[in-house]
């Protein structure tokens, strides 16, 4: 009996597989790219070894030269495409060696990204590329070549995708895990506004580091479910994180099961060819069901497997293909361009991240994010000026220290364990490193239920990232007041990848949720303070942002932050903060006591400036450059360090002797500047008229790429807009009336 229904569920998916292919497409066409390829081309893919160093490219590029859009690329044979991948990836190396960016994962799908343009036919056909840093070659091929090397500047164009850039940009990105739904959706305005299958082409590529987002399994599911015709180019290079290799409580492999899945598929199976690839089709139309001891076995198999996790969600399943063989995945693609199916498909292709150029292979983080580099040996050009260490490195270190003092202290991360210093963390304690994948609603549950059992768990992600673990943070964390250790790293505006990295919005976001301590250190010690303070604390959750790049060095921390160091130079030891308390660093007249006496003798006279983050460095700058302009200005500098609980003591202070107050910080409109000028309302302090308050914050706008410090002149918030506005409320700069301009 239970043979009988096997044999019926054969019948039934046989039948139903008939309706993928059409009879015009049972054998496979003799394009020119087949008949190049029976002339004896050999696959691109034979070896990625380059010889050297020193590596150079191709002194000319005659193929590429004549691409100026991806209809120029239909006139070419298989040689002539496989010279083109070889020109272009050389093209990528050399655009990157003088910018910066993200290398190796364009580098990765230099032949799939020739082998789509050359296929499918874009703006018509969509190509969704998921998280998008892999898309140089793209950009290219779609007559951006030119503008290559204002990669990631000012006024250049994106390292991601962006809409508005490029008509051949079907969908903008940054963050992972999003292309599958994006392809979904287009697949079904599509279908519903009458496009034949033919017109309906939808690719999502989409790697196996954002694959493991739960997005992507929320896609898959909704598709299979509705049989929306799509393509799913899975590209499997095995590197999960990044880095992937970090030691954690789950080894040194890439931080996901589904990799291990996907591993053992690639292990299990040959790489497929085209004629194999057609073979697989045949089986499943009506004629290939005549061996029928053949069919049951084969079936039986599969029933016995349970066929993959990607057909059990409802996408048939074509792989694994080796991702760099034009000669096999041009085909492969045109049969997948030409069903009538509206079936969703899985190709599975394995890649080498960093393919073709060996220090990238070779490197740790296969040279995934760089800045500008010797292309003839893959050496990183370093600064010739002495760099403080990196405020991620400080941020890992302070947390080494305080768990080498407390064995319950753990660190989680969403696949970012290099962004976050959780590779050091890793390094010094793997058992106590948590690396959940690109999951960020995960990990923060995780550590909610790490913390109801009495461990300290810091979680480790970028503000940008937190944004998808929102509903965590208020659900799972604040309304049970369970003390997690939230840390956002890359907080404010980030430079040079622009307005889907930027940390503008935690503050905003984070603030008006009940239970949160939120704070911000604005130099290196104050860092250090701050981990400290939050694994000191267990009365419920805390949250410490802080942003990209270094500290400021001994010299500064002491000349203009007034710190005492020893004769080294040695940051203190970190000490925990009076919970809600800020600081004031400098009265009017500086660090000279005796100034105080001298300058803003008036109340008029007198302006504070209340900071939080690392715009207290500009605060400084800015009230020694006013006081050096009038001898009569008193400017009063104060770090609040806590968004929450405020410092309502200190506010009331500096309302209370000045007659100016201003307010900067590194976030968006909604944060901490709202928050004081909230308190100020409700206590009276703005009800005699006496008092200027001014919130300098982000302004709401999004910010392209640029260095942080063209960034943070667009917002105005560098120290000349702080004495700017300090000039203006202290009635020493005639502001222009709305007749006079």
């Amino acid at each position: 009996m239970k043979f009988q229904f096997a044999l019926l569920a054969i019948a039934s998916l046989a039948l139903e597989a008939t309706a993928f292919i059409p009879a015009s497409s049972y054998a496979a066409p003799r394009t020119r790219l087949h008949q190049a390829a029976a002339d004896g081309s050999s696959s691109a893919s034979s070896s990625s070894y380059v010889a050297g160093p020193p590596y150079a490219g191709p002194a000319v590029k005659p193929i590429l030269d004549s691409i100026s859009s991806p209809a120029d690329m239909k006139k070419l044979d298989i040689r002539q495409l496989k010279q083109l991948a070889h020109e272009l990836r050389w093209e990528v190396l050399e655009s990157v060696s003088k910018t910066g960016g993200h290398l190796s994962s364009s580098l990765g799908v230099n032949e799939l990204t020739v082998a789509l343009h050359y296929v499918f036919d874009m703006p018509q056909d969509d190509i969704i590329w998921d998280v998008s840093h892999q898309c140089y070659p793209h950009k290219i091929l779609t007559g951006r070549r030119e503008k290559m090397s204002g990669l990631r500047q000012a006024g250049g164009i994106s390292g991601f995708c962006k809409r508005k850039e490029s008509e051949y940009d079907s969908f903008g990105a940054g963050h992972s895990s999003t292309s599958i739904s994006a392809a979904q959706g287009m697949s079904i305005a599509k279908s519903m506004t009458g496009a034949s299958p033919r017109q309906n082409n939808c690719i999502a590529v989409i790697g196996d580091g954002a694959i493991t987002g739960g997005m992507a399994y929320e896609a898959m599911n909704s598709a299979g479910y509705l049989k929306n015709r799509m393509i799913v180019i899975l590209n499997d290079n095995g590197q999960v994180s990044l880095p992937t290799g970090t030691p954690s409580a789950g080894g040194v492999v890439p931080a996901s099961q589904l990799s291990v899945y996907t591993s053992n598929l690639l292990v299990s199976k040959p790489f497929q060819d085209i004629r194999s690839f057609a073979k697989s089709f045949n089986k499943l139309l009506p004629e290939g069901i005549q061996d029928v001891n053949k069919r049951i076995d084969e079936y039986a198999r599969g029933i016995v497997a349970g066929g993959t996790l990607f057909e059990e969600l409802g996408f048939y399943y074509v792989g694994p293909v080796d991702g760099h063989d034009l000669d096999n995945l041009v085909p492969i693609l045109e049969k997948l361009r030409d069903s009538t199916s509206s079936k969703p498909v899985l190709l599975h292709l394995k890649t080498v991240k960093g393919y073709g150029y060996p220090p990238a292979e070779q490197a740790s983080d296969r040279m995934h994010g760089v800045g500008k580099f010797n292309l003839a040996t893959g050496q990183q050009i370093k600064s010739s000026k002495p760099v403080a260490a990196s405020l991620t490195s400080i941020f890992a270190n302070a947390l080494i220290d305080a768990a080498t003092e407390d064995r319950r202290i753990v660190g989680i991360t969403a696949a970012m364990p290099g962004g976050t210093g959780m590779d050091l963390f890793g390094r010094r304690f793997p058992k106590r490193t948590f690396d959940v994948g690109i999951a960020e609603q995960h990990a923060v549950t995780m550590a909610a239920g790490m913390a109801t059992r009495g461990l300290k768990p810091f979680c480790c992600i970028y503000s940008t990232f937190m944004q998808r673990g929102y509903d965590q943070v208020v659900h799972d964390v604040a309304i049970q007041n369970l003390p997690v250790r939230m840390v956002l790293d890359r907080a404010g505006l980030v430079g040079n990848d622009g307005p889907t990295h930027h940390g503008c919005y935690d503050l905003s976001y984070l603030g008006c949720i009940p239970n949160l301590i939120i704070m911000a250190p604005s130099d290196e010690i104050e860092l250090r303070n701050m981990i400290a303070t939050q694994a000191a604390y267990d009365q419920g959750p805390t949250v410490c942002r802080y942003p990209r790049g270094t500290g400021y060095g001994a010299e500064k921390l002491q000349s203009l932050f007034g710190y005492e160091l020893d004769a080294d130079g040695n940051l203190p030891k970190a000490q925990v903060l009076p919970m809600g308390k800020g600081r004031i660093l400098r009265g009017p007249g500086g660090f000279n006591p005796n100034q105080s006496a001298v300058r803003g003798k008036k109340r008029a006279d007198r302006v504070a400036v209340l900071t939080i983050g690392t715009r207290l460095h500009e605060a400084l700058v800015a009230a020694q450059e006013m006081e050096d302009l009038d001898p009569t200005l008193g400017v009063t500098v104060a770090d609040a360090r806590f968004l929450k609980p405020l410092d309502v003591d200190l506010v009331r202070q500096l309302a209370d002797e000045h007659s100016v107050l201003i307010t900067v910080e590194e976030g968006s409109i909604g944060g901490f500047g709202d928050h004081v000028l909230h308190f100020l309302s409700l206590d009276g302090a703005l009800d005699d008229g006496k008092l200027k308050f001014r919130p300098m914050v982000i302004p709401d706008t999004y910010f392209e790429a640029a260095s942080q410090y063209q960034q943070y002149e667009q917002a105005g918030l560098n120290s000349h807009h702080i004495r700017g506005t300090i000039l203006r409320l202290s009635q020493r700069q005639k502001v222009p009336q709305l007749q006079d301009v």
